[in-house]
């Protein structure tokens, strides 16, 4: 964990972080008063970033790699609730302004390089900048969106109508996901996802 001001990469993550959904149209000032607050983490692929029951949270802005959110049943059963990627975001905002514990874990799919920084640092910047504020709150709430549909679809959709709405929707990942990620979030298991692939049913190409 780095401070981006002293990372010796602070230039390319620098142009990294201005491609991102939510901080793009930041003014210079805006970006001043943000970069100080940013601390930059490799994470190796498996790691935790945030685990289901945390109380202290974190605002992720994804730079390289892969996460995913996902939520563990008391008997250990996983369910995978969506992935992430470059110029994304992963947060805890809702959990935080509701002062509930995490309800999910994120989780690193790949070697990831995120710019961090605390929940509390992040609330007090969007506050003090309303359009900010309204643009990552419309990103959470497509996040929220985006959960919702993706379980509702396990449930109206049978595995090959599954697999062609992920290409639809998320094209850019497909090669890029570990096949058994992917599995698990079809709610599949690989070995059906590798038979249905050499019968023909889907095309993962």
């Amino acid at each position: 964990m780095t401070a981006l001001t002293k990372h010796p990469e602070a230039r390319l993550i620098r142009l990294q972080l201005r491609q991102n959904l939510v901080l793009k149209e930041m003014t210079p000032a805006q970006w001043s008063e943000l970069e100080p607050m940013l601390e930059v983490t490799d994470y190796a692929k498996g790691a935790p970033l945030e685990n289901q029951g945390d109380e202290s949270m974190q605002q992720y802005f994804i730079l390289d790699g892969i996460l995913k959110r996902v939520v563990s049943s008391p008997a250990g059963k996983e369910m995978i609730l969506r992935f992430a990627a470059e110029t994304e975001i992963d947060t805890s905002y809702a959990a935080w302004r509701l002062k509930t514990p995490m309800p999910y874990s994120i989780r690193a799919v790949t070697r990831v390089r995120s710019a961090r920084l605390s929940m509390e640092e992040w609330a007090g910047f969007l506050d003090r900048h309303t359009g900010i504020k309204n643009r990552f709150e419309f990103e959470v709430m497509k996040l929220m969106s985006e959960v919702m549909a993706h379980t509702i679809t396990l449930h109206l959709l049978d595995a090959p109508g599954r697999v062609a709405r992920f290409k639809r929707k998320h094209a850019e990942l497909v090669e890029r996901l570990p096949k058994k990620e992917l599995a698990s979030y079809l709610n599949l298991s690989p070995e059906t996802l590798s038979r249905l692939k050499r019968r023909g049913k889907i095309n993962l190409g």
